[in-house]
C-alpha cells in the first residue's frame, strides 16, 4: 500500500504495552480502528484497542488473521521473534520496515551500523564468549558495560566491568554471550531525539530532550535541553541520517551521549520512545499521533514545541491510587497511568508531563 489509509481504516501493532496503549489512543482519535495482537490478556494496549488478539507469537493462525484485519502493522518494540514478523508480513505491510528492527534488536549490528554512517559511538567489541574478553576489554578499554547483545531493557541484561578479574564472572551472570563490551564515556549529560520520518520521506524531529536515568531506568526528560544551538542542530541532523540510511518510516527515538567534544550516538530505538512522551503536553502533535500518521502514509505534523515540559516516569508504587489522585489535583500536572495490574518495583506504571511555562529557549 503506498496511498494514504484514511480514517476507518485498521492499524495492527504487535505488542499490547503502555506503548501500545498510547499508540492506540493516538489513531482512534483520527478515526482509526486498532487491532492488538500480544500474548498476554487484559494488556494494557487491549484495554483501549477496537479489537484485541491474545496469541503466542508462534501461533501462524492467530497471526495471520490479526495481519488479515489490518491495512498496516506496526510494533511497539523491537524482540519480536522473526517468526511472527515473517508472518505478518506476507499479507499488509510492516512499517518500520525489518531492516530498522535488524539494525536495533542486536547491540553489536546497531553500534556497526552507526560507525558504518561515520557516527561516533562509544568504543566497542563484540564477546561470543569468555575467550574473546581480553581482546575486547583491548578494544574498548576499562572501565566498561558488557551487555546482552539481544534483549535487555531498563539497565537488565547488563554489568560494569572494572578490572580483566571479574569480567567472566559477569559474562556468565548475564548468560555468557553473544554479547558486547562498550567502553565507558565521559559524558556531561544524557539527551535524545525523536524524529519521525514518512512514506515520501519527509522528516519531522522534536526538540531535543535532556534525560536523566536512575538504576538504568529513565527517570525524567526535560525539554529544552542544555544544549547549545549547534548541539541541538548536530542532534536533529544525526537522527535525520539514521532516518534516511535505513528508509525508516515511523519515529524513531535516538539517545546520545554530550560530550565536552561532540555528540554521540548510544541507542536507537525504531518506534516511540519513553523520552518522547513530553510531546503529549508540549507540542500541537505528539510523538505517538506522529508515528500513527507516518505508517498510515498521513502528512506529518508539526513538531514544534509550544511548553516547556518535564516528564517523570511514574515507577511501582509511585502510581498508587493516592498518588495518582494527589498528581491529578496539581493544575500543571498532565496524568497518564498505563492500566497494569501489578505495581513492581522498577516497573513503570505510568508518567505525569508537568508544564514549566510557555517554550523558551
Amino acid at each position: 500500500m503506498t496511498e494514504a489509509a484514511g480514517p476507518g481504516a485498521c492499524l495492527g501493532i504487535l505488542g499490547g504495552g503502555q506503548l501500545g496503549r498510547m499508540l492506540a489512543l493516538a489513531a482512534a482519535r483520527l478515526g482509526l480502528r486498532v487491532h492488538v495482537y500480544d500474548p498476554a490478556p487484559g494488556c494494557p494496549a487491549a484495554q483501549v484497542a477496537w479489537r484485541a488478539t491474545a496469541a503466542g507469537w508462534d501461533d501462524a493462525a492467530a497471526l495471520a488473521a490479526f495481519a488479515a484485519s489490518a491495512d498496516v502493522v506496526t510494533y511497539e518494540f523491537e524482540n519480536i521473534p522473526l517468526g511472527a514478523l515473517d508472518a505478518v508480513e506476507l499479507l499488509r505491510p510492516l512499517r518500520p520496515s525489518r531492516r530498522s528492527l535488524a539494525a536495533s534488536a542486536d547491540r553489536l549490528e546497531e553500534k556497526t551500523f552507526l560507525a558504518g554512517l561515520g557516527l561516533a559511538t562509544a568504543p566497542f567489541a563484540a564477546v561470543d564468549g569468555p575467550a574473546d574478553l581480553p581482546a575486547a576489554i583491548a578494544a574498548a578499554g576499562l572501565p566498561a558495560v558488557l551487555k546482552t547483545r539481544r534483549l535487555g531493557y531498563d539497565g537488565k541484561g547488563q554489568a560494569r566491568i572494572d578490572a580483566a578479574a571479574g569480567a567472566a564472572a559477569q559474562l556468565a551472570a548475564i548468560g555468557g554471550g553473544p554479547a558486547i563490551l562498550e567502553g565507558f564515556v565521559a559524558f556531561e549529560r544524557e539527551a535524545s531525539v525523536v524524529a519521525a520520518r514518512g512514506l515520501a520521506g519527509a522528516v519531522v524531529a522534536y526538540e531535543p530532550g535532556e534525560n536523566l536515568h536512575e538504576a538504568g531506568i529513565l527517570r525524567r526528560t526535560t525539554v529544552p535541553a542544555r544544549l547549545s544551538p549547534r548541539q541541538r542542530a548536530e542532534a536533529v541532523l544525526i537522527a535525520g541520517r539514521i532516518l534516511n540510511a535505513l528508509d525508516h518510516v515511523g519515529v524513531m527515538g535516538v539517545e546520545l551521549f554530550v560530550t565536552r567534544t561532540g555528540l554521540l550516538v548510544n541507542e536507537i530505538a525504531p518506534r516511540v520512545h519513553n523520552s518522547g512522551h513530553w510531546t503529549q503536553a508540549g507540542c500541537v502533535i505528539d510523538q505517538f499521533e506522529q508515528h500513527v500518521r507516518a505508517v498510515m502514509g498521513w502528512p506529518l505534523g508539526d513538531g514544534r514545541r509550544h511548553a516547556d515540559v518535564e516528564m517523570v516516569n511514574l515507577i511501582g508504587s509511585e502510581a498508587d491510587a493516592a498518588e495518582a489522585l494527589a498528581l491529578a489535583a496539581d493544575p500543571a500536572v498532565q496524568l497518564h497511568l498505563y492500566g497494569k495490574g501489578e505495581a513492581r518495583p522498577g516497573r513503570k506504571m505510568g508518567h505525569v508531563n508537568r508544564l514549566l511555562g510557555p517554550a523558551r529557549g
